[in-house]
């Protein structure tokens, strides 16, 4: 695991003037990495110029809720035609199944659509970090505190410190979703 030092900016040439500060202290390119992190629960929209994390699970969309409610509709429908119409039923009673196969369908869909917004909406509400620009530095235990005060001086928001894979110039294992560390030596007033 590698050691890592992160702070959030608003903007790219925010976070990229920071960078070439980091340049001047002795950081190299490989060392410093900017992505974009987006809002809570859109972690898998990535609308952005520099890499991002690996996308995470879609938000939940009316088009998902009524693909659900739609795919059981129809599944209903079937069950409900299949099941009367292998006892030889008339057609009016195969009619009458088929549309109350697909209401019963349609309202397990929809079961399950609420089911999963309401599981969607709580892991939103559990994300604590704020979106913008997030500059990341691998650092050394002797590196990490001239990362933070460069972070620091530059007005960096929640900066933080996390242990990670760090590969081919950026944190590879970055998850959006998992609540910062702060790095509290950033946060003292220096002596």
């Amino acid at each position: 695991m590698s050691l890592i030092v992160a702070g959030r900016f608003t903007t790219f040439p925010a976070a990229e003037a920071v960078a070439e500060k980091l340049y001047e202290r002795g950081f190299v390119e490989e060392d410093v990495n900017i992505v974009f992190v987006n809002p809570r629960g859109q972690h898998a929209h990535a609308h952005h110029a520099m890499p991002i994390a690996a996308p995470r699970e879609p938000a939940l969309t009316w088009q998902h809720l009524s693909h659900n409610v739609v795919a059981d509709a129809v599944a209903g429908a079937v069950v409900g035609i299949a099941i009367f119409a292998g006892m030889s039923a008339s057609l009016p009673m195969v009619v009458i199944a088929a549309g109350v196969g697909a209401c019963l369908g349609a309202w397990i869909g929809m079961m399950v659509s609420r089911q999963q917004a309401a599981e969607h909406h709580e892991r939103v509400l559990r994300e604590t970090r704020n979106s913008g620009v997030l500059l990341s530095v691998h650092v050394t235990p002797e590196s990490q505190a001239v990362a933070a005060d460069v972070l620091r001086e530059s007005h960096a928001a929640d900066i933080e410190r996390a242990s990670g894979r760090w590969q081919g110039g950026h944190w590879a294992d970055f998850d959006p979703t998992r609540s910062p560390e702060p790095y509290d030596a950033a946060r003292q007033p220096q002596s």
